[in-house]
């Protein structure tokens, strides 16, 4: 039994099958095939941050597998309040198949995972957010083709995305150029990448863009930090993706943003609402890369 709980909870081979298996089950998706692998299989979804695009993702996504969903968040179950974590990952995964979880702290869904019978996925924690990138790189696939070898610039916070793509980058053989304010920094010992080959860190923004294929950011106050907003408006100005970061960027560079966006804040609307910008398909993919995903920790690697 496997877990997703961080990017390097997987192999890159493991990742490349992932990639092959989405892009097939995505094709049965637009010619209206059906592809119920999950048959009689039930997704129990927790939800301590909530979210549009993981719920929908998820529970359209183990539908369309032939599966079932149960939808729980803190309001409605006994998660971390009158029961311990430990004791509802015995009880939930005894009823259920397959877990996805989006909370706060990764200890949290770490000790879910230890006492769990069945795979857990982490749908976003304050470090990690593994799903969102398999998206990402699915994505650049999709446009670009392979992303070995290539540039990604991360520029804004240096938050659970900008983690997740240093692992990314680490496994899978590309670059990361990351440029975040003083003060909101990657961690490095929490990133927890192998060696610093697969990443550099640039104080200017533009110049961390130049010659990148694919630029990408994320909103610069995260669920669980708005008491910072303010503070993190005025950090962050030189920080909003514009045209002229694009510009810099290698022919035919793309934009991503895992959503929501505010528009004039981490990004320029003419950027992402402009050629460069692929974040309608990054959305769209998240559904089907975590069908991949359920599929896979639940069956391993199929060939129908």
């Amino acid at each position: 039994m496997k877990h997703y709980l961080q990017f390097k909870d997987l192999s890159a081979p493991e990742y490349a099958y992932l990639f092959a298996r989405a892009a097939l089950i995505k094709h049965k998706f637009k010619t209206y095939e059906k592809h119920h692998t999950l048959l009689d299989r039930t997704l129990a979804m927790i939800f301590e941050k909530a979210s549009t695009r993981t719920r929908v993702s998820f529970e359209a996504g183990m539908y369309q597998l032939g599966g079932s969903v149960v939808h729980l968040t803190t309001g409605d179950s006994q998660l971390g309040r009158a029961e311990p974590i430990e004791d509802s990952a015995r009880v939930i995964s005894r009823m259920t198949d397959i877990v996805m979880i989006r909370t706060f702290e990764q200890t949290k869904i770490e000790r879910f995972a230890a006492h769990s019978r069945v795979p857990v996925i982490n749908g976003l924690t304050n470090e990690f957010h593994p799903c969102q990138v398999l998206a990402d790189i699915f994505t650049y696939i999709e446009h670009r083709g392979s992303i070995v070898g290539k540039t990604v610039a991360w520029v804004g916070d240096g938050n659970n995305m900008a983690n997740t793509w240093l692992q990314a980058a680490d496994l899978l053989g590309f670059t990361v150029h990351v440029s975040t304010p003083r003060g909101y920094e990657v961690d490095q010992a929490i990133a927890g990448v192998r060696s610093a080959d697969s990443y550099r860190v640039f104080t200017d923004p533009l110049q961390a863009c130049r010659g990148a294929d694919l630029v990408t950011t994320d909103v610069w106050t995260s669920m669980g930090f708005e008491a910072e907003n303010a503070t993190r408006l005025q950090a962050f100005t030189s920080w909003r993706v514009s045209a002229a970061m694009m510009a810099a960027g290698a022919p035919g560079a793309l934009f991503m943003h895992c959503l929501p966006a505010h528009r004039g804040e981490e990004v320029d609307a003419e950027v992402i609402d402009g050629p460069h910008s692929v974040v309608w398909d990054e959305a769209e993919n998240r559904m089907h890369v975590q069908k991949a995903l359920m599929e896979y920790l639940l069956r391993g690697k199929l060939k129908e």
